[in-house]
């Protein structure tokens, strides 16, 4: 009891204490928000008008949402701005965590991200532009869309989830075949190499691209605008508020001239942003949470997720056995000058081969697949080399794997002992027929382990071909939530059907490797 009366002020105080905290800071939440510079998410590698690399000082951002960010952190009472990167796909995902207030990136309106997230005025009225390769006499305007040369589907370059995939996938999907990508410098790109027909963009990118920039010289623009849509603000359901005070700046910013200002300084400025206001009446920012899909939605998605989980197999059983071929060569070349082939060391020949080769697997180990994807299927063209994306995929993934299946194909002759070549040799048998007929059956059983775990990984990594418009079955799954909102149902659809890819080449790795044994 007495210890009671000793420790019972001291609880009073900290008690007390810790209300204070909380009452000055949580509890006080607009004040402490105020103190913080408005953080927004953004994508940088999307490139311009809306956010880049300032060319002058790469290590500085520009554009016209940066100044549009600053502009309202000012209007907010904010001390500054503060740009969060993001992968554009995954931006309003950032948001729902909570690591961003606000998502700024040329986010168009939809009914589906409304329904979670609250919609602030729209602050850009775009409309879709048709580009094609400069001087092209079978498309001259969205019409042609419509009638391409006899047998033949047009390629149609758009940036995924977008009001261009939308356009081209329900007015001209039974002419073109859409090609999706996760920037639109990455379908500009394409179009220019010849691998796509046309591509779709928002007047914005067009003409910070083509008609301001001058990037693109063997590109133009054909046909009227069409499809005019609106870019907002989107932020947390929670944070109407806020939502509120980013309308009210936006209207101060537009009274005052300084919006127009602001889109005149990066050419942006057309009569079509003088309607804004118009916009503004009727507009509601809150949540429409009653328009939420719910699980039964996901059903006609299905057949889009089995198709593209097919596409994942072709992947990785075209990549596998060419990756397995390639790695089997590089390691019998490594190797066969070397005593446990039956080779005496050899000249300088074989010093230079050994080199070569193994300079290829440190090359090809110590880049990235993603970088080895873009020279395949970006910088080859340039060469006269053009393969599409799904070849070059495979080629990416074959190339890859075919470092890592060397070095397990040398660590399996390496576990064959010595002596079983040179008593091959003894009897009169051939190098190559020894290797074909004792040295290789016996170092394909020590590796079969190590091979099936890198094809189940293969099929995973299959994902990477995502970003030259591959749809796989991430990329897919990844259409599927950011389209119906229900990511952790098409999440655990996805991985059901990675398991069911996967599973089966665990059982037949293992009824495999039983087989060998019991032969050996």
């Amino acid at each position: 009891m007495r210890i009671w009366r000793c420790l019972f002020p001291w609880c009073v105080g900290g008690f007390v204490a810790w209300g204070m905290w909380l009452g000055s800071g949580f509890g006080n939440g607009g004040r402490a928000a105020a103190a913080e510079p408005l953080t927004w998410g953004a994508d940088r590698e999307g490139g311009g008008p809306y956010l880049y690399p300032d060319p002058a000082n790469p290590a500085r951002t520009i554009g016209f949402e940066v100044d549009l960010a600053a502009a309202l952190a000012r209007e907010l009472g904010r001390p500054g701005q503060r740009h969060v990167q993001c992968d554009w796909s995954q931006i309003l995902e950032v948001l729902a965590r909570g690591d961003i207030e606000i998502a700024l990136n040329g986010y168009e309106f939809t009914r589906p991200r409304a329904a979670r997230f609250c919609s602030s005025f729209p602050y850009y009225i775009y409309q879709l532009r048709l580009c094609t390769r400069r001087g092209e006499t079978g498309l001259t305007d969205w019409e042609s869309l419509h009638t391409p040369p006899t047998g033949t589907r047009l390629r149609v370059g758009v940036l995924e989830e977008s009001a261009a995939d939308t356009l081209i996938s329900q007015e001209f999907g039974t002419t073109c075949d859409v090609v999706r990508f996760s920037g639109s410098i990455d379908a500009f790109e394409s179009l220019q190499l010849g691998k796509l027909d046309a591509t779709v963009q928002d007047n914005p990118v067009v003409t910070h691209y083509l008609d301001q920039g001058g990037l693109y010289p063997g590109l133009e623009v054909r046909g009227p605008p069409r499809s005019e849509g609106l870019y907002v603000i989107y932020l947390r359901g929670a944070d109407l508020p806020l939502c509120q005070q980013l309308n009210a700046a936006l209207e101060r910013l537009h009274t005052r001239g300084e919006l127009q200002t602001l889109y005149e300084r990066h050419g942006l400025w057309n009569d079509t942003q003088a309607r804004l206001p118009q916009v503004w009446k009727d507009w509601d920012s809150a949540p429409r949470f009653s328009e939420l899909p719910s699980w039964r939605d996901l059903g006609k998605w299905i057949p889009k997720l089995l198709q593209a989980a097919w596409v994942t197999i072709q992947l990785a059983c075209c990549a596998m056995p060419l990756a397995m071929l390639i790695g089997l060569a590089v390691a019998l070349g490594r190797s066969w000058s070397t005593p446990l082939l039956g080779g005496d060391g050899g000249g300088w020949t074989a010093w230079l081969l050994r080199t070569a080769l193994g300079a290829y697997v440190e090359l090809v180990r110590g880049t990235p697949l993603a970088f080895q994807l873009f020279v395949i299927y970006f910088v080859l063209p340039r060469l006269g080399v053009t393969i599409s994306e799904f070849w070059s995929g495979v080629a990416a993934l074959a190339i890859n794997y075919s470092a890592y299946e060397c070095e397990i194909f040398r660590l399996g002759l390496q576990s064959v002992p010595r002596g079983q070549m040179e008593a091959a040799l003894s009897l009169g048998m051939s190098r190559s027929l020894a290797v074909r007929r004792i040295i290789l059956p016996q170092s394909i059983r020590t590796v079969i382990p190590a091979t099936s775990n890198d094809f189940i990984a293969l099929f995973k990594d299959t994902s990477v071909c995502s970003v030259i418009a591959v749809e796989e079955l991430s990329k897919q799954y990844s259409i599927v939530g950011k389209s119906s909102g229900l990511f952790l149902e098409a999440a655990a659809m996805a991985a059901v059907l990675y398991l069911a890819m996967s599973y089966p080449l665990s059982l037949a790795s293992g009824w495999l490797e039983r087989t060998l044994k019991r032969s050996a």
